[in-house]
């Protein structure tokens, strides 16, 4: 197998890891409560299809309490954009399958990020 048909096989299993949240307990710990998971909740809002994900493999910097032993690609945040009716939107929601939903410094640029992005497109942003 060629080293570029290594990366896109590699490029693939991470999509899939990070697709998964805190894992298949964790969703379904969430699916239990009667809760849908940060994708879900995203697919149920925007156009089918639409969805674009921005920042997957983002990955916390905490050192402390342990936390450089746990790894979750996307830090427990799902963000990118996609339509509502035609019109797109900017759009990012907490992921409570990973570390319970809290939150690192990483949400503090999406936070910052996202909103001049659609400010200088006039684009709305949706947090979820």
């Amino acid at each position: 197998m060629s080293n570029q048909l290594e990366k896109i096989k590699e490029l693939i299993e991470r999509r899939a890891t990070a697709r998964m949240g805190g894992g298949d307990k964790a969703i379904a710990k969430q699916h239990d409560k009667g809760k849908y998971t940060a994708r879900e909740r995203i697919a149920m809002l925007l156009d089918e299809g639409s969805f674009e994900e921005m920042d997957m493999f983002v990955e916390h910097r905490c050192t402390n309490f342990g936390m450089e032993k746990k790894h979750y690609p996307g830090d427990g945040v799902v963000t990118g954009c996609g339509t509502i009716e035609g019109r797109l939107v900017y759009i990012f929601a907490q992921d409570f399958t990973v570390s319970a939903g809290s939150l690192s410094g990483n949400l503090e640029i999406c936070k910052k990020c996202n909103p001049k992005i659609s400010t200088m497109d006039k684009k709305e942003v949706v947090v979820l």
